[in-house]
């Protein structure tokens, strides 16, 4: 019969609670991180810009990493004429991953409200080849008509 030491008892112990505070604390964080994105969206809907972007801002707080929550967040600054903070929002997301097409898509309409045609052209066509890439055929459809429509102009 194997004998267990009542060091490497408490030792087992200790590393059973640390694991279940690791997992509580990760499980609240979640919890905590998704009441303010829902809070976020719903202030956005009702247009109640102030409290939208402050839920925002604190999902951003928690969870550092979150582009989807950066680019509603750039979409209701813009939407507040913001749009200076806004593109540097996108910027940001592009920065930190080259294959959100979204970002690239909502950083051109920005810059075509700038009358900054030939950079939004190139940010589109790097959203339509990167939509083509992720097998999304429809969005890159879309932008390829958007592209034709600007040409048109």
């Amino acid at each position: 019969m194997l004998e267990t030491s009542p060091t490497a008892n408490i030792f087992a112990i200790l590393l059973v609670i640390t694991g279940i505070g690791f997992l509580i604390y990760f499980a609240v964080k979640t919890l905590i991180t998704s009441n303010l994105f829902q809070k976020g969206i719903t202030l956005f809907q009702a247009k109640e810009y102030a409290g939208a972007e402050a839920a925002f801002r604190q999902v951003i707080a928690i969870n550092s990493t979150n582009d989807v929550v950066r680019l509603l967040l750039g979409d209701l600054l813009n939407q507040q004429g913001k749009t200076e903070e806004a593109k540097e929002l996108f910027n940001y997301v592009i920065t930190r991953s080259s294959k959100n097409a979204d970002a690239y898509v909502r950083l051109a309409n920005i810059l075509l409200l700038q009358n900054n045609q030939q950079e939004a052209v190139k940010n589109l066509q790097t959203a339509k080849d990167l939509f083509q890439k992720q097998r999304q055929p429809q969005k890159a459809e879309t932008i390829t008509k958007i592209l034709k429509d600007i040409g048109n102009r």
